[in-house]
């Protein structure tokens, strides 16, 4: 057997600086482990967290990186290696970016800028959502409140381009394809979410290169979001999705960053003023502050232009939870160091971005200081903050006598209302509803009741005359200032809630007929304040620290029902709006069943020449900014989960991934403009 058959001859070893591991193609002088998460400040660190680009001119270089810096000198400096003097002075592993690649970008964004904004000016009618978010950009304008379920901030952004241009807020977009007319810049107001839509293309772009995508991986990226035809359309509109996007995409990009100059070591440069010098690089550095501070604004900006932006926090605060993980699991780090990690983050990712979040609603609030058809919404300390909705300090002792507006405790609160309008069925007696806002039609006066034979309660003096306060259990009637109808009751269904537990409420009687039993309730003071007998006595405790509410009916602090003495049904209020013959105003019955809150009511304003000008009186504690922007986040929550009607143009989530339904934004013409993604998109992402 010869020796060729038993032995195989051996390579020449390789010099020893181009010498390569195996597995990893990085100089075997670079030791793969222990590598520390984290530094002492000014200790040596040894190749931490390379990207591919870094390694391969690591390995071009003929050399590891630098042990000191984790990179090498030329790769910061941006001198050489490839590497420009841009991306390094802007770090978070940018320096790996050639000065190539920012001239491709700005090529990238023209192209983005043809495709979103050629012909902007078309359609040159309303279409789609332009018909809600037009309209409130005018509201904006004309500082008249409104309530969206969304928050304020793309909205605001929409108002500033119409305001720069002029726009007086005239035009009330009020259905899909209404033309323009020449004095609505709808096209400036278009140009807003067009540019955001621009430029989340190069945000994309720097994104998947700081997450060491090779820079035509992320070229590709950048393209396919430029070639979305949902992110074209959406941008080329009056919409809230591209601004939600861009901040998305803002994001995104500002905590990749963060995340790879996290992962840098501390470098230090001498400095005059500091004995352990300036750190420059890694962890609490400028670069790094800056960073995790951008990242916690554009939190907050998404977060700002919709609700579903808290997805957006929700995935950064997972990888913020990982990583003081990750640092709480490292001996090399002190605890010391820990919580200046910890109290980082707590500050830049959830104080700034809930400052910010709260700052837009305060600019939302100073804009909408006039009364709009928002005020249905809002509590009635709220609405009296707004101009045109103040009230004066009104007596707090409620009599026989006293001219008062009543308040339905619930749903939204409107005003016990009549006009000298007919129901069109039923009783065909005058019509009797809940009305939003403040208006004479709203006034009321507490008189004597009658007793079975239409007689007054009390002949022998005449009740206005005297002094006597409403309590518990007492019998009165209410009749309409205006009209001089009373509230009226009866056993006959209502024109709308026509069920047998439910019945009519109507305005009653004519010149020289006093009326009849059916107009006579009794106060029943709220259980919460009136004590377990159903608040026919009331127990001295009251509302709100008046005693005296819980004794007697009282302004503004009383709640209480209104029985029907002869059917003992209560008076009623629920969200059930009437026919255009009762101007869309909500339906009162009178209910034997009702549910407590339903059947709850307030005063709130209350007149008698009777009482002393010394009496005391009440007025509205009115909420400062924090009350209300409580108090807007609830109405913003319970107005979205009411929003479940569907219509014929929609798209459900389960037709998505495959594209099978989009949505249809317009159609005049025989033109449309549909919503539907990029089928190579959609479909390759939803493979993947």
């Amino acid at each position: 057997m010869q020796a060729s058959d038993t032995f195989r001859s051996r390579r020449p070893p390789s010099p020893s600086g181009a010498r390569q591991t195996l597995t990893t193609g990085l100089p075997s002088s670079l030791a793969r482990f222990p590598q520390p998460r984290y530094v002492e400040e000014g200790q040596a660190y040894g190749g931490q967290m390379l990207t591919a680009d870094e390694k391969l001119e690591a390995i071009r270089q003929g050399g590891a990186p630098s042990l000191t810096h984790g990179y090498t000198p030329s790769a910061i400096a941006g001198s050489s290696g490839g590497g420009s003097r841009l991306g390094a002075r802007l770090g978070g592993g940018l320096a790996k970016m050639r000065s190539g690649e920012w001239k491709v970008i700005i090529a990238v964004v023209l192209v983005a800028c043809a495709v979103r904004l050629f012909r902007l000016e078309k359609p040159t009618s309303v279409v789609f959502d332009e018909v809600h978010f037009g309209k409130f950009a005018g509201k904006y304008i004309k500082a008249r409140y409104y309530v969206d379920v969304h928050p304020p901030l793309a909205k605001l952004l929409l108002t500033l381009a119409a305001f720069v241009r002029g726009f007086d807020g005239s035009f009330e977009f009020k259905e899909i394809g209404a033309l323009y007319p020449s004095d609505v810049p709808y096209v400036f107001m278009r140009f807003v979410p067009a540019i955001l839509g621009v430029l989340l293309v190069p945000a994309t772009y720097i994104t998947l290169r700081g997450l060491d995508c090779s820079a035509s991986s992320s070229l590709l990226g950048s393209i396919l979001v430029l070639f979305e035809n949902g992110l074209i359309t959406q941008s080329r509109h009056i919409l809230l999705d591209s601004p939600l996007l861009f901040f998305t995409g803002l994001s995104t990009m500002f905590w990749v960053l963060f995340c790879n100059e996290d992962r840098r070591p501390v470098t230090r440069v001498p400095h005059a003023s500091h004995g352990k010098g300036v750190v420059v690089n890694g962890p609490f550095s400028r670069i790094w502050w800056t960073y995790l501070l951008l990242t916690g604004l554009s939190l907050g900006a998404v977060v700002s232009c919709k609700w579903v932006g808290l997805f957006t926090i929700a995935t950064v605060g997972f990888s913020t939870v990982k990583q003081l993980w990750t640092l709480l699991g490292d001996l090399n780090v002190r605890p010391g160091i820990w919580m200046r990690h910890f109290m980082a983050r707590a500050i830049c990712l959830i104080f700034v971005p809930a400052i910010f979040y709260m700052a837009t609603f305060e600019i939302h609030f100073s804009i909408l200081r006039n009364s709009g058809d928002g005020d249905a919404f809002m509590s009635s300390e709220f609405q009296h903050t707004l101009d045109g909705k103040g009230m004066s300090d009104t007596y707090s002792d409620v009599a026989v006598g006293s001219i008062i507006s009543i308040r339905h405790v619930h749903t939204q609160g409107g005003y016990l209302h009549s006009h000298a309008h007919n129901y069109p069925g039923g009783s065909k007696q005058q019509q009797i509803t809940l009305y939003p806002h403040i208006d004479a039609n709203n006034n009321w006066q507490i008189v004597q009741p009658l007793d079975p034979n239409k007689k007054p309660s009390n002949d022998t003096e005449d009740p206005l005359k005297k002094l006597t306060y409403v309590t518990p259990g007492m019998m009165i009637r209410l009749q309409h200032v205006i009209t001089k109808k009373h509230l009226h009751s009866h056993d006959m269904r209502p024109p709308v809630s026509e069920v047998e537990f439910q019945n009519e409420v109507s305005g009653y009687g004519f010149e020289g007929f006093d009326g009849d039993s059916n107009d006579n309730f009794i106060v029943e003071l709220d259980e919460e304040g009136g004590g377990d007998d159903g608040g026919r006595k009331g127990n001295g405790k009251g509302w709100g620290g008046d005693r005296e509410s819980g004794k007697r009916l009282r302004t503004l602090r009383s709640v209480f029902k209104l029985r029907h003495q002869l059917t003992g049904c209560y008076l009623f209020s629920h969200k059930v709006k009437l026919p255009e013959w009762g101007y869309e105003q909500q339906e009162v019955t009178c209910n034997k069943n009702p549910t407590r809150l339903n059947s709850l009511w307030f005063i709130e304003t209350n007149e008698n020449d009777l009482l002393p000008p010394d009496a005391p009186k009440v007025n509205y504690q009115l909420p400062g900014f924090f009350g209300k922007f409580w108090e807007l986040q609830k109405v913003m929550w319970r107005t979205n989960a009411g929003l479940t009607s569907r219509h014929a143009y929609d798209s459900r989530p389960h037709s998505w991934p495959m594209l099978r339904r989009g949505i249809n934004f317009w159609v005049k013409d025989h033109r449309h403009i549909y919503l539907l993604g990029n089928p190579f998109t959609w479909w390759m992402s939803t493979l993947a």
